[in-house]
């Protein structure tokens, strides 16, 4: 998509990177996969993913998927420990 060093994307283009971003991310939660790198790493785990995801590499730039899928693993780990800290403190 765009390169560093060239414009800045549009509004269309950053809607469409988004929503490229929400349907391989959800692909993800139907594999229960939390971090992308396991499908780059081992693609067996969610074949049906692959296409979503040279999708939304090819629809993004490089920073932003580097950004998305590094925020994708801290909310799900920050989630977990929140979920986890109200079970310790018996608060639900």
């Amino acid at each position: 998509m765009v390169e560093s060093g060239s414009k800045p994307p549009s509004r269309e283009e950053r809607k469409r990177c988004w929503f490229l971003r929400d349907q391989y991310f959800q692909c993800l939660d139907r594999c229960n996969i939390r971090d992308p790198a396991t499908v780059e790493k081992t693609p067996e785990k969610a074949p049906e993913c692959l296409e979503l995801k040279k999708n939304y590499e090819e629809g993004c730039m490089a920073s932003w998927v580097e950004y998305f899928n590094k925020r994708r693993v801290l909310d799900m780990r920050q989630k977990e420990y929140l979920k986890f800290s109200e079970e310790q403190s018996g608060r639900k």
